[in-house]
């Protein structure tokens, strides 16, 4: 349920509707717009047999109940588009983010290289992987915290935010103190100790829907780190499993309007895991933003022949710079700027 305060309503009103929230042992979720505030009831029970009570308290406008299991994600509790800062814009707004580098961190040359040369081409933040979750026990597992370092050092060389995923939760604090964006991948969607510990973390968080996961999945994981109070959100598209072979994934290029709808957290989309080849990722980013995606994140190396994960999928930074330059058309022709 939510509770809509009336236009103007008093700090001394806000306090006392969170603290009757509190007495009937739910969670106030505080959101505060431009003209109003909203406050949030989460929790098990029926909170709706409350809602009477609610109405007859001073400064309340009205409760509304909210209609889907996510309710903190939900549109109906928020109207606005949440604005996630990164490097000095704001995802969810007018500019289209763009978040490029490596699949993995394999060493510092490598990670410096493609660091300069996004930046060069206009990117928005760096992404790498310093532990890598792999199909196989005997892929390339990731660096660790030497590529951590190394991702902190392409930061302050280029000061772009960076990146990365995050795997287990007691690698939480860890990869908080070198990353600025702390990457669910899709392997881990639902992996919800995972979601509480960056929940907690009050940490960005970018969280990629899973393989094999549904739009209502994707939210209601989203709902996990939400709940913490922690409403800095991004969530990536980046295809699903289907029975076609000809590309790495499905691109859910669907999901972009539908989660807009839905949902008040910025969408990234993933054009490098939902085709698979370099030789599509730059016709699905350029339908990505024509769908509305606040943002894309792509894979870029310097040698992609040499890459030890994702090459076949990896724009070198030449690519990469002519697909900034298209992406900017599409954006500009959809009112948005990249």
């Amino acid at each position: 349920m939510i509770v809509v305060m009336k236009v103007g309503a008093t700090t001394k009103e806000i306090s006392g509707v969170i603290s009757r929230v509190k007495a009937l042992g739910y969670e106030p979720h505080l959101s505060e717009g431009e003209e109003r505030t909203i406050i949030g009831v989460v929790g098990n029970g029926n909170v709706r047999e409350y809602r009477e009570q609610f109405e007859l308290m001073d400064g309340v406008e009205r409760t509304v109940p909210v209609s889907h299991p996510y309710k903190l994600a939900s549109r109906e509790f928020r109207a606005a588009n949440t604005l996630v800062p990164l490097n000095g814009h704001k995802v969810g707004g007018k500019k289209i983010a763009v978040i490029a580098g490596p699949c993995s961190v394999e060493s510092r040359e490598q990670i410096l290289e493609a660091a300069h040369a996004v930046k060069e081409a206009g990117a928005t933040a760096l992404r790498g992987g310093a532990f890598k979750p792999r199909t196989s026990p005997y892929a390339f597992q990731g660096l660790g915290e030497e590529g951590l370092k190394y991702l902190a050092e392409a930061r302050e060389q280029t000061g772009l935010p960076v990146v990365t995923e995050v795997m287990d939760p007691a690698l939480v604090p860890m990869v908080c103190d070198y990353a600025d964006v702390l990457q669910i991948g899709a392997r881990n969607m639902q992996n919800y100790t995972l979601l509480h510990a960056v929940g907690k973390a009050q940490h960005t968080v970018l969280l990629k829907r899973g393989m094999s996961s549904t739009m209502e999945e994707l939210l209601m994981a989203a709902e996990y780190i939400l709940s913490h109070g922690n409403t800095r959100v991004m969530l990536c598209e980046r295809g699903i499993r289907t029975f076609e072979k000809y590309t790495r994934n499905t691109f859910d290029i669907n999901a972009i309007p539908v989660l807009k709808q839905r949902t008040h957290l910025p969408i990234i989309a993933d054009p490098s895991h939902a085709t698979g080849h370099w030789e599509y990722v730059e016709a699905a980013s350029q339908a990505a933003v024509a769908a509305g995606a606040d943002g894309l994140i792509i894979e870029v190396h310097p040698h992609p022949e040499e890459a030890l994960s994702d090459g076949m999928q990896s724009l070198t930074p030449e690519r990469f710079a002519n697909l900034m330059k298209s992406i900017k058309r599409i954006a500009e022709a959809v009112d948005r700027t990249a």
